[in-house]
């Protein structure tokens, strides 16, 4: 049939124009055409001259992105104008089907019109991003032609008589509308922009955050087309592949979602209800804040959600209608003359709608638009969430502070209860609002579904929802309960974890004693308890997913067995495939709806602990600090916020100029200010209104150095935080002189350190100046500290990083106070924690030369009563008060008691310097320790480089690029690792139940196709023409018989199904549990029998996040998604057989669609994997940085620094959310893309089943099918990344499941050994050589010694001589790889490890005790009685201490022994050798961190309750070992002296006396 623009029907003259131009149907229609072909020649050219120039620019920085007026308007409006052409080619063309020739007319201006449309809003973008609007008039030219045209159209159908019910006078209608509105939105830009017409053009600058380019966010900025489909995210996501996606990468927020924007949106909120309210007590509500702050945006998420899900109901009615009028396709009558007018046919539109391939189009742009709608309401909603996230935490962290210090001491507030604020509760909110759009949105979807199914079915349809709507409480119930069992899982994990933690820094202790089983069974038996919930927790969680999988099944069931029996119509394929697609639908919104309310209930929870934590007690305001204290957020809106723009500089930073800098000093005149703080008649408190402090009047002199003295609790603290501030005044008054208030530095006794490095802690945000930074350095002797740390004052320190000692904390924090250009200067009594030496340096460089010189006014607490005779001027406390106050004369004149017993406690500090004489002071102890860890560190990390290059080369034998391929690659070895650790019996009942479940899934589905189709002409079974009475009793009954006889197959494969899915639920979950149990063990046993050399070059943090964090994922995370992705895979595996299996021509279209699918989840698992690791490694700090605040309150708020540590916090905030940010955005970027696949896929099946005529019933089997597709794409990318990601955790604790464990057999029999060896004491040492490691040189080099029985023995020798390994040594502790040790003539290396040090005691320098009872801590192994432990606490003058105690011997022990002094600790681990009665007893500098008094103690009980046993005892001070009867002197690995102590000090030269002079 010949081609024609108007069609060649015979009689027709389809080209005489008699009746007039315009009343020839064809001629409008061409008349139509002119303005599409004038827009294509006019845009055509300026496109490509423009892509032309533009392809030399590489891509338009999008600093130049500008959105004309209407922009988003305008997309919307394109975008309906497309699909009302898409209507008018389809109508075109259906219509065009009807008439004798083809009528080209009918849809050729409608497709050009479509092709025009497009090219309208291509050439609007290139106009845009080059921001030339005057080319925009070819479009406003273009919006007016076609609205003419359109109209005359128009007018011609009405004067036609044509009206609503004919299809293209609708169409027509729309179309004008449409065209109309463009024009306004043209005419519009016109006016905003006055680009023509107008004298003076606007100049417009683009968005603020555009002009900085380290916004890298552009969701908000970029055009409506690549904001839905997440097109901007390309590049990032595909640059990902070829190097990891670093901070850098993904820059800055926008202002907009920065943490300080929302902070003021929810503090103006919230402080609005403060002053609306009439009650002043009655607390803000946080909920109508979060409303008037954040409701809008969540409202716009809602109707998004609204408007996917009545889309998503568009899939089941276009199924139905495709099978339906496949069948029927047969009996379209043609030419129907009746409805011509103007020459052609006019339908209406029931009759498009009756067309299959038309329903198959309307199905795929349905789901395009569904998902489309429903990703954009997930992206805000996510948006939002992270926004109000970034506001709380600001909240909170002004709130922490401006928290009162009584809060903080008296428990009311403590540490934990902020940290779950900032990580537990803010979360939750965030969670609450992504789920809370659900909320409104699932009831519409479920009454909706309810009301189709009705419609579809009939009665049977209720009974079916109903038995959905009878088991949602259930799935409630078992959501509450799988949260309380979490709980209690979480409970015992910490347990756990508290347990492990004091294991692993006790672990030398645990293995001197041979203890290493009895703690081991103490974390395996709270692991059992852990496990018991873990069990419950995978019972619930198989439950819940058992009903998720079960309930569509049962109510499918339900419903399909009643409407067998108690309807009178045959169930038509059509009817049961939409049907089964609605229970799908139903199912989701049912399940997640617990889910929901749960979290609502957490939110309502976190709300209330939120509220409480706001409404409490804050530091009061004193007048001296005018208001300046905490510069709350809003106080610094003057240079922050003006509201205007100009607060970013073009570095888009916020200003911190006007941030208080401690002022720089100016030459102060002394005559005016002799005074630079006083009190008058104060009287302070902690909170109780009891007075801590009472009656002070004191007066600090200007730059003066006074001192603050007293015993132990006297209030000498308390009195410099009450002139802080940071106490509550009960009366009287705290004056400062004027410059000194806003220019003070605080060392506070117990020492605070950032996790910053060395520097960054001393120069606390002062100017960095190097001499005056090596000025300090050098007062506090820090430089030997810091030239042993790996990258010198550049090395981490803190939570995180590296753990100093006490005296090198205390010193750094005395090195930050001296560092300060400040006018006063507070010290706590900064040498608690330090050697005599250390000290003596401290005073005379730092505060006597460092300070003084500088004229600074100095305030010192200290217990040394010998540096009171530097003191200008002295305070001297009693239990609260002031004793006295004046200079050393006034009261040595006045008080001459209080100088006397001064006068004696001085001789006393004197005479212990004498005898400190000391051979290594505790600090070369400290730096030590520190060396012995780095040293030994580097060789570790070493080895650990060569391990991985190894493993990458035994890898990567493919000469791909390595970093792409390693890092798209799925960890399969650790996937199977994983599971046989669950037992090779559960993985094969996994897999064979899942295969089975999917395939007896399948098979329902089949059955019910055929069981529909097998009458083909679906009719009702009484025939409504004839007599119904008559044609009743004649009809056979073989047709209902025949019908129902589906029927019992059908029960039985659902009940198999139920079956199988309860079997698969709780597979997964139990092999979760089997490998969490095996993996957990295996790693335990293998820490705890690691050699000692393991933990000195493992950091303890890197241990602990094994069994912290890894084991969480093992427990918890991988079995879900483990589950999940099995799920997905196997039932998009199954669809895609099943569509296959129905259309063939499938398999075609399926190649392109793998490829495409392939590298999608290929970039997107590599990129996701990136930007989880951002988030997680983001958050860290965040978190810490709350935790270091509250703990440091004081001494911010002494320095004044809290506008800095806020900025810090802000940035914090900001990088964190940013990465959270982008995280979801890629999720929403690979969904969206998985959607449209899943789209095409639908449409693919669509036609080919439309070509294909198969039978019905098959049709809308492969079509259900193909809908769940789109719905589980997504997940398994999702899944396959998430479980990428914990795989890690399975690989981390994998690494250590490789550990070389101790030697632990020996070579004697254990019943070859004596049961009371060694009884004597002997001990011979042959020829020794000993050494940490194969890899390293040797650390004793050929000693040999013999020690009598019951001899006490000393050694000394320098530091890193060698001493310590000795010790070790003795134990089999270290690598003895020549010599012997032969103690009562047994060699110690051949016996077996538990027996040798179950033998012998060791007293250990650090002393440590673990949490428990005092009995735990002395005798684990309850092997003592109960008079044997009092015996051993009376010797070590413990007895009266322990008595007093509430429980006596099961008094608590609190973590580390915290409730103990360290002398105590040190009595303790005394006490604790005495009950093991060995005959050998080795001291390894054990008095090193103890006052004199506790060492006198102790060298008398040794020499006493030791008198028979043999006591070797390395020496610190060397005055410990004067009197012992054999001396060994090492030097570097070798020993070079060997005699009594007697002997070796009448030889001058020996090494021994040089070493007694030199600490003389």
């Amino acid at each position: 049939m010949a081609l024609s623009f108007c069609g060649n029907d015979r009689g027709s003259n389809a080209y005489s124009v008699d009746n007039g131009v315009l009343d020839n149907g064809c001629f409008v229609d061409a008349l139509n055409l002119v303005p599409h072909v004038f827009l294509l020649f006019i845009t055509f050219p300026i496109l490509f001259i423009g892509w032309g120039s533009q392809s030399s620019k590489v891509q338009i920085h999008h600093n130049t992105w500008l959105h004309f007026p209407g922009h988003n308007l305008r997309w919307i409006l394109t975008f309906t104008l497309l699909f009302v052409h898409v209507c008018e080619i389809a109508e075109g063309i259906v219509s065009n089907t009807q008439m004798q020739s083809n009528h080209l007319h009918l849809f050729m201006p409608a497709f050009m019109g479509f092709i025009a449309a497009t090219t309208s809003v291509v050439y609007y973008h290139n106009i845009e991003t080059a921001n030339f609007p005057k080319l925009l008039l070819a479009l406003f030219i273009y919006w007016i032609l076609a609205f003419i045209t359109k109209m005359i159209k128009l007018w011609k159908f009405a004067e036609a008589s044509l009206g609503v019910q004919h299809l293209r006078f609708c169409i027509t209608a729309l179309l004008v509308v449409l065209y109309g509105l463009l024009m306004a939105v043209e005419i519009n830009v016109i006016r905003v922009r006055r680009y023509v017409f107008f004298a003076n053009p606007q100049r417009v600058k683009p968005p603020e955050d555009l002009q900085d380019l380290g916004v890298r966010f552009l969701q908000p900025f970029v055009n409506l087309l690549s904001k839905a489909t997440y097109w901007w995210m390309n590049p990032l996501i595909i640059g990902a592949h070829k190097r990891p996606i670093e901070l850098k990468k993904i820059g800055k927020l926008p202002i907009a979602m920065r943490a300080l924007t929302n902070y003021l949106r929810l503090k103006d909120a919230y402080d609005e209800q403060r002053h609306t309210t009439e009650d002043p007590e009655k607390s803000p509500s946080i909920w109508r804040s979060m409303y008037r702050a954040f409701g809008r945006p969540i409202l716009l998420s809602s109707t998004f959600r609204y408007m996917a899900d009545l889309l998503g109901f568009a899939g089941p009615l276009c199924i139905s209608g495709i099978v339906e009028h496949q069948n029927n396709r047969t009996e379209v009558v043609m030419n129907k003359t009746g409805n011509m007018t103007l020459g052609v046919y006019f339908m209406s539109s029931t009759e498009l709608l009756q067309n299959t391939s038309v329903l198959a189009v309307l199905l795929f742009l349905a789901l395009v638009l569904q998902r489309t709608f429903l990703q954009a309401s997930y992206y805000v909603t996510v948006e939002t969430g992270i926004n109000l996230r970034g506001a709380l935490l600001a909240m909170i962290y002004n709130k922490i502070l401006r928290l009162s210090t009584s809060n903080m001491s008296m428990g009311e507030m403590t540490l934990g209860q902020i940290n779950n604020l900032v990580a537990i509760e803010t979360n939750q909110l965030m969670w609450f609002l992504f789920l809370c759009p659900n909320l409104w949105a699932m009831p519409v979807q479920i009454i909706m579904g309810v009301i189709l199914l009705y419609y579809l079915l009939g009665d049977s349809a209720l009974i079916g929802a109903g038995v959905i709507l009878l088991l949602a409480p259930v799935q409630y119930l078992i959501a509450t309960k799988l949260a309380d069992t979490q709980k209690s899982t979480l409970d015992y994990s910490t347990d756990r974890l508290k347990k492990t933690t004091e294991i692993l820094k006790g672990i030398k202790l645990l293995k001197l004693y041979a203890w290493e089983n009895i703690f081991c069974d103490r974390v395996e038996d709270t692991r059992g308890k852990e496990l018991t919930s873990l069990k419950t927790f995978a019972l619930y969680t198989s439950m819940s997913i058992f009903l998720n999988a079960a309930i569509p099944i049962a109510a499918v069931l339900v419903t399909f067995v009643t409407h067998a029996y108690i309807e009178e119509v045959r169930l038509s394929p059509a009817k049961a495939f939409a049907s089964l697609a609605l229970f799908h639908i139903l199912v989701t919104p049912l399940f997640l709806l617990s889910t929901v309310v749960r979290f609502a209930v957490k939110a309502l929870v976190s709300v209330q602990k939120l509220g409480e934590f706001l409404q409490s007690d804050e530091i009061g305001d004193d007048s001296w600090r005018n208001g300046d204290m905490s510069m709350p957020l809003e106080s610094s809106k003057k240079y922050k916020y003006p509201g205007d723009t100009k607060v970013f500089n073009r570095k888009g930073r916020y200003r911190m100029d006007n941030y208080e800098q401690p002022m720089r000093r100016q030459l102060r005149p002394t005559e005016t200010e002799d005074v630079a703080v006083q009190v008058n008649d104060g009287f302070f408190t902690w909170g109780s209104n009891l007075s801590t402090l009472s009656d002070i009047n004191i007066r600090i002199p200007t730059g003066q150095l006074t001192m603050i003295v007293g015993q132990v609790g006297c209030g000498k603290s308390s009195l410099l935080l009450a002139m802080l501030g940071e106490m509550q005044t009960i009366s009287g008054k705290v004056f400062w002189s004027n410059k000194n208030r806003y220019s003070v530095a605080y060392a506070a006794q117990k020492s605070w350190l950032l996790n910053a490095t060395v520097e960054d802690n001393i120069t606390f945000g002062s100017p960095f100046n190097k001499q005056r930074y090596k000025a300090v350095i050098d007062a506090c002797s820090l430089q030997p500290d810091i030239d042993i740390l790996p990258f010198g004052d550049q090395t981490e320190i803190g939570e995180r990083g590296i753990n100093l000692s006490g005296g090198q904390r205390q010193r750094i924090c005395v090195a930050r106070a001296l560092y300060q250009n400040t006018n006063i200067v507070f010290l706590d009594d900064p040498f608690s924690a330090l050697d005599i030496h250390l000290s003596d340096h401290l005073m005379q460089e730092g505060i006597l030369k460092f300070l003084q010189d500088d004229k600074r006014t100095l305030v010192l607490v200290t217990h040394k009563l010998q540096y009171l005779i530097h003191a200008d001027w002295i305070i001297a406390m009693k239990d609260g008060s002031v004793l006295r106050e004046g200079t050393l004369k006034d009261i040595q004149t006045h008080d001459v008691e209080l100088y006397e017993h001064w006068k004696t406690l001085m001789n006393r500090q004197d005479q212990e310097l004498e005898k400190e004489t000391e051979l290594e002071s505790q600090t070369t102890l400290e730096r030590k320790t520190l060396r012995r860890v780095f040293y030994s560190r580097d060789a570790k990390n070493q080895i650990d480089d060569e391990d991985e290059e190894e493993e990458v080369e035994e890898d990567e034998d493919d000469n791909m690029s390595t970093t792409t391929s390693r890092r798209s690659k799925i960890p399969w070895k650790m996937c199977w690792r994983y599971l046989s650790s669950g037992g090779f019996l559960m993985v094969f009942l996994m897999v064979s139940s899942k295969l089975a479940k999917h395939s007896v899934m399948v098979a329902i589905d089949y059955w019910l196709a055929a069981w529909t189709s097998s009458n083909p002409r679906n009719e009702s079974l009484a025939n409504p023409f004839a007599n119904v009475t008559n044609y009743r009793l004649n009809y056979d009954a073989t047709q209902i018989a025949e019908h129902r006889s589906y029927v019992p197959v059908f029960i039985i494969l659902c009940g198999a199904a139920i079956a199988l899915c309860l079997i698969t639920s709780l597979s997964v979950e139990f092999l979760g549990v089997a490998a969490a149990t095996n993996l957990h063990h295996n790693l335990l046993n293998k820490i705890i029998y690691a050699p000692i050399r393991f933990f000195d070059i493992t950091p303890l943090g890197q241990i602990l996040n094994r069994f912290s964090a890894d084991t969480n994922i093992i427990d918890q995370h991988i079995p879900p998604t483990l589950e999940s992705l099995t799920r997905s895979t196997l039932l998009c595996l199954s669809a895609i057989g099943i569509i296959s299996f129905v259309t063939p021509a499938f398999l075609i279209a399926l190649v392109p669609l793998a490829v495409a699918f392939y590298f999608i989840q290929k970039y997107f698992r590599v990129a996701s994997k990136d930007l989880q690791d951002l988030d997680d490694s983001t958050q860290l700090p965040l978190l810490c940085h709350f935790s270091e605040t509250a703990e440091g309150l004081t001494t911010i708020r002494a320095f004044r620094h809290e506008a800095r540590f806020k900025q810090r916090m802000l940035e914090l905030t900001d990088t964190n959310n940013t990465a959270y940010l982008f995280l979801s955005a890629a999720n929403r970027w690979l969904e969206v893309r998985t959607d449209y696949l899943g789209a095409v896929i639908v449409l693919t099946a669509a036609v080919a089943a439309i070509w294909t005529t198969s039978q019905s019933g098959l049709i809308g089997l492969g079509l259900t099918y193909a809908l769940t597709v789109t719905n589980y794409l997504n997940w398994v990318v999702r899944n396959l990344a998430d479980l990428e990601v914990q795989m890690a955790a399975v690989k981390k604790v994998n690494s250590f499941l490789s550990i070389e464990s101790e030697n632990y057999e020996g070579s004697i029999d254990v019943s070859q050994v004596p049961e009371n060896w060694p009884q004597h004491g002997e001990i011979k040492i042959q020829d020794l050589c000993v050494r940490y490691d194969p890899m390293l040189k040797p650390v004793l080099k050929h000693v040999s010694a013999h020690i009598n029985p019951g001899q006490k023995l000393g050694i000394c020798g320098r530091t890193g001589s060698g001493k310590s390994s000795l010790s070790l040594a003795f134990f089999n502790m270290v690598d003895v790889f020549e010599g012997k040790i032969i103690i009562d003539g047994i060699d110690i290396c051949k016996l077996p490890l538990q027996t040798l040090r179950s033998r012998m005691s060791i007293i250990l320098q650090d002393p440590v005790l673990f949490s428990g009872s005092i009995r735990l801590n002395l005798d684990p192994e309850c092997t003592c009685t109960d008079d044997r432990l009092w015996e051993a606490l009376e010797i070590a003058q413990l007895k009266n201490m322990v008595k007093a105690l509430p429980g006596g011997l099961d008094a608590v022990v609190t973590e580390g022994g915290e409730n103990f002094s360290v002398g105590q600790r040190q009595l303790f681990c005394l006490a604790r050798a005495f009950v093991r009665k060995s005959s050998i007893l080795i001291m390894d500098e054990a008095t090193a961190s103890i006052d004199m008094a506790t060492e006198n103690i102790l060298q008398k009980v040794v020499m006493t309750a030791f008198a028979d046993r043999t006591v070797v005892t390395i020496a610190h001070l060397v005055s410990s070992i004067v009197e012992a009867e054999q001396v060994l002197v090492f030097s570097s690995g070798t020993l070079v002296e060997c005699d009594s102590a007697a002997n070796l000090l009448m030889q001058e030269d020996s090494l021994f006396s040089i070493l007694v002079r030199t600490y003389k």
